[in-house]
């Protein structure tokens, strides 16, 4: 369960604060941020002006001049209301996160912090808000934890919800790369002592909130560039307007302001410029509902411009616990006995490999968990020294283990390792698996084979990857041969084999140099320097706290797979951005073919032949194409704020695609549009 509450486009609360906020937005300081709805305000800034001094002197018949200022000032407040609708959908989840903060009292430890080895060391209760950085407090079962830190000593269970969302509770502990917590997450049982790593303020929930509710949000590098275009676009038209008068007057046309401003309007890029913030922030909306924090837009950007990107093997490409996939018996054997002993020596074994075990021997075999209890059965439990475990029943002793340490234990009851018992072990190393030899006193039995599983479907969306060109490479501690295995089974383009912090840091620069843009994830504080180095780093929420600043992404579910999504996430801004300027700069083709016959018609009968659209009268053209100007960019916001849908393609086809569907439907719609319009409008005598 995600904390990110999926909130509908239209969620009336939302809708509510955005038509609240569009009027304050009308600022000039805030509206020059967006240079082409700026320019929209001073248009209809202008008629407005030109409107009361029309009224002023009395003139007659000015309902075409009215409309026209009307139509104009929806066009900004639609815009705004775009822009404050993504807003809303943060603040939403920022006031969610907001719930998640207590005022609670901490007990702040007095004397020595470390090494009583128990929760009775003497503190004081003081207010949360008045801890400081490097304080050590003591949480114990059932009190909320009152700032972000660092755990020093003790472990417990910790309920995040609260930040996550998850209602399984985890383990946090000293020592480890599981030693940070967060401020208003609760402890469930045990105690902790946890030294505070941040001041009032600056908590992560902090950081997380004023992130979430866009107070940070900069401009991305090609968010900047596609201003700098429309602003370029708004320029030439603008020239182009403003000379256009000259000659429509020497043509013996003189056009009034309401006429030019309208053409202006609608010949810039009115429609992603009234759209282009609200792509921005949608795209970091995303992302938290998936339970990702973004530092910034850069982040989002930069993850969907990807050319490489690095996966931990364990627990992102693999299940993260080796799993029992065949018996191998030896000769004399019967496959059906060696998976009855095996199962027989992991009863009582909890771990992952030990229960998979006891599964597949069910699975194939039909033998089924036996109670042991009252039959008097010693458990045998794994040691390092002895790096085996197993059962003794009814006089049976039965072990698995590694191959050298159960030779040693038949060895000792005066048994022998059989010749082809080594080549089996060999072959299932050789591929990558790790061999589990199992034995009952002086007999062995044959080989239990355990292997990394790949998870189900990840072949396939590496192909999807493969397919917009990023390249994958799998990163890990495993020898070359078991990393190899599992690169061929996974499908990845490359692997590093027993990687260190220095390889993922060499191989990371190696590829920006190369001019390509690095993603990867981490949750150690050896991460650290490769998150920080890397184009989009995401740290998980359970990791370290130098991994959760080196990064500019937090994952809060603390799943290395969700770097996969980040990176779609990233694609679906970029394509959405691409899609809707398309459309946008393509509308203008519509929109020329209403308004210019409409303004010189009159002295040059001829241009009559371009209106194709068959338009009533110039008034009701001109009108009818305001009209459409504003309505569309309402109609786009679900598209803005959700994003076109995603799909695994090159730019080339990409480029194509935007050209199929949104450059000829940016033609198309407008057309149909403003027809509907200019036959309304013509109905009720509008123009």
């Amino acid at each position: 369960m995600s904390h990110a509450k999926q909130l509908s486009i239209w969620d009336p609360g939302i809708v509510r604060g955005a038509a609240r906020d569009v009027i304050g937005k009308l600022h000039p300081r805030t509206m020059a941020r967006n240079p082409v709805v700026f320019v929209v305000e001073v248009g209809s800034a202008l008629t407005t002006v030109a409107l009361l001094r029309d009224m002023t002197a009395g003139r007659p018949g000015l309902g075409f001049e009215i409309q026209i200022t009307f139509w104009l000032w929806l066009t900004v407040l639609f815009a705004n209301f775009a822009e404050a609708m993504a807003e809303g959908r943060g603040k939403a989840q920022a006031d969610t996160l907001r719930k998640a903060r207590t005022e609670s009292i901490a007990k702040r430890l007095i004397g020595p912090s470390v090494g009583s080895g128990s929760n009775r060391t003497p503190y004081e209760e003081v207010p949360a808000t008045s801890l400081r950085k490097d304080d050590v407090v003591l949480v114990g079962a059932g009190e909320f934890i009152p700032a972000d830190g660092e755990i020093i000593e003790g472990v417990a269970s910790v309920d995040e919800s609260a930040i996550t969302g998850e209602s399984a509770p985890v383990i946090r502990e000293s020592g480890g790369d599981r030693s940070a917590v967060t401020g208003g997450t609760r402890v469930l049982s045990d105690w902790i002592k946890v030294r505070v790593t941040s001041d009032p303020g600056h908590a992560f929930l902090d950081r997380m909130i004023a992130l979430v509710e866009g107070a940070e949000r900069q401009k991305t590098p090609n968010e900047i560039a596609l201003n700098i275009l429309l602003a370029g676009l708004t320029i030439i038209f603008l020239l182009a307007v403003v000379t256009l008068q000259p000659f429509a007057m020497y043509s013996g046309a003189p056009q009034s302001v309401f006429v030019l401003v309208a053409l202006l309007v609608c010949l810039i890029p009115t429609t992603i410029g009234g759209l282009l913030s609200a792509i921005g922030i949608a795209g970091m909306d995303r992302l938290v509902q998936r339970n990702v924090l973004a530092t910034s837009g850069r982040a989002v950007e930069a993850a969907g411009d990807v050319h490489t990107l690095l996966l931990d093997k364990t627990g992102t490409i693999t299940l993260g616990n080796r799993q029992a996939a065949e018996f191998v018996a030896l000769d004399g054997v019967n496959e059906r006995e060696l998976a009855d002993a095996a199962q027989l020596s992991s009863l009582a074994d909890e771990t992952p490999e030990g229960r998979s075990i006891v599964v597949l021997a069910k699975e194939r075999y039909g033998i089924r968990g036996r109670e042991l209890a009252d039959k008097r059965a010693v458990f045998v439990p794994f040691t390092a020294q002895t790096r085996m475990s197993g059962v003794d029943l009814n006089g049976r002793q039965v072990r698995k283990g590694a191959a050298d340490a159960i030779g040693r234990f038949v060895a000792a009851n005066g048994g022998a390792m059989p010749v082809n018992l080594q080549a089996i072990v060999e072959r299932i190393s050789r591929s990558g698996g790790t061999p589990l030899v199992v034995a009952e006193r002086t007999r062995p039995l044959g080989v239990v084979h355990l292997k990394d599983i790949v998870k189900g479907g990840i072949r396939e969306r590496f192909n999807d990857l493969r397919a917009m060109g990023i390249r994958t490479v799998m990163i890990t501690g495993d020898n070359p041969l078991t990393a190899a295995s599992i690169a061929a089974e996974a499908g990845v383009d490359d692997f590093m084999a027993e990687a260190t912090p220095e390889d993922k840091m060499r191989l990371i620069r190696r590829e920006q140099q190369d001019g390509r843009l690095v993603a990867m994830t981490g949750d150690g504080t050896n991460d650290a320097p490769a998150l920080a180095q890397a184009d989009v780093g995401v740290a998980m929420n359970s990791g370290t706290q130098a991994a959760r600043e080196a990064g500019n992404m937090v994952d809060l579910d603390s799943s290395p797979t969700k770097l996969i999504d980040i990176v779609e996430i990233g694609k679906q801004l970029l394509m959405t951005r691409g899609a809707l300027t398309t459309f946008s700069i393509a509308n203008d083709v519509a929109k020329y073919f209403a308004i210019i016959p409409a303004m010189f018609s009159a002295t040059f009968p001829v241009l009559m032949t371009l209106n194709v659209m068959g338009l009533k009268t110039p008034e009701s053209a001109i009108l009818s194409a305001v009209i459409f100007n504003a309505l569309i960019i309402v109609a786009l916001v679900p598209l803005a704020l959700h994003g076109v849908a995603y799909r695994a393609m090159t730019a080339e086809a990409l480029l194509r695609r935007n050209l199929l569907i949104y450059g000829a439907g940016g033609v198309i719609v407008p057309f149909i549009g403003i027809k509907i319009i200019d036959v309304v409008i013509t109905a009720l005598h509008l123009a």
